[in-house]
């Protein structure tokens, strides 16, 4: 059982308080390269650094190295998820990865090519359908060094995600709890709310957080179905990657030299953007990755109580 691996370490309620408290601060720590870059290039331009929103801090630097510093501080928290999890919990990075014996990365490769493929074909179906909403953005060098940050660092930011959500907090609550809905549910709600100062909600309305929080509960479902994080990681990281390479758009969260902008301007979303992803592309996906790895037990699995692993002991008898 997934969550149960917790149980390896130590894990007093007390223990995931601190634990993210200091998660919390890797990530300031690794946020002030950003900011500060930000301050100098708004002062030396003369302006007024402050009051800025987030989405006008996107746009003060150049996109790589606005890239660059901004997912420097995903890679900060994902080293705090690890710290945390070896020092203060004393548990193995394999067990808060999965219940395997050891991390399985042919199921992290097949979520990846799977998903990679899927929403590459999603953007490009698109643009064929509506060319003339995008624009073609690419130069090579610039793209070229948007390779390099993608590749190295984008994987670092979703294995933060999901390490944190997936991980961490789910395996804690589960323990806590002694159930995995609450888990399950919980954190998939905050991983949504959290992407609620995203640009893309204030362009498409708050009914897009159906998607964030769908999106969660889906990674969610395949954590615990699946008893461990491989295809979480492998989905989480071919969706960003793959994204911030072919397209941007002046209304999103990641403004990069990608392949292609998106120059339209959506209204509220609809059954497209929100529905259709979380009520029948990733069903299709979970029933994919259940027909591949054999899932069963769903009940179980999804809403079955948490229990400590019983320990056998050897009884040695003197003769």
């Amino acid at each position: 059982m997934y969550i149960a691996q917790a149980f390896k370490g130590l894990h007093e309620w007390w223990r995931y308080i601190i634990g993210i408290l200091i998660i919390f601060l890797a990530v300031v720590i690794g946020q002030m390269p950003f900011t500060l870059a930000v301050l100098f290039k708004t002062v030396s331009d003369g302006g007024n650094a402050f009051g800025m929103t987030e989405a006008q801090m996107m746009t003060v630097l150049e996109p790589n190295l606005n890239l660059f510093l901004m997912l420097l501080s995903f890679a900060a928290g994902l080293v705090g998820v690890f710290i945390v999890a070896k020092y203060l919990h004393k548990q193995s990075i394999v067990s808060l990865t999965t219940a395997r014996d050891k991390i399985d990365w042919k199921r992290f490769w097949f979520a990846f090519i799977l998903w990679g493929f899927v929403s590459t074909s999603f953007i490009f179906l698109d643009y064929f359908l509506s060319p003339e909403d995008y624009v073609l953005n690419f130069k090579l060098v610039p793209f070229i060094i948007l390779c390099v940050i993608a590749i190295a660092l984008i994987p670092l930011q979703t294995s933060f995600e999901e390490y944190l959500f997936r991980g961490y907090l789910m395996q804690g609550m589960g323990v806590i709890t002694k159930n995995k809905w609450v888990p399950l549910l919980t954190t998939s709600v905050v991983f949504g709310l959290l992407h609620i100062a995203n640009p893309e909600v204030k362009q498409l309305g708050y009914i897009v957080m159906v998607y964030y929080i769908g999106t969660g509960l889906f990674l969610g479902i395949s954590t615990l179905m699946d008893e461990g994080l491989e295809l979480a990681l492998g989905f989480h990281a071919a969706n960003n990657l793959f994204t911030a390479l072919l397209v941007t758009a002046d209304w999103t969260a990641l403004q990069t030299h990608s392949v292609f902008k998106d120059t339209s301007l959506p209204g509220a979303a609809g059954f497209m953007d929100v529905f259709m992803p979380v009520f029948v592309i990733f069903p299709v996906v979970l029933f994919v990755f259940s027909k591949k790895y054999n899932w069963n037990n769903w009940k179980e699995k999804l809403f079955g109580t948490v229990e400590a692993p019983i320990i056998e002991s050897e009884n040695i008898t003197n003769n």
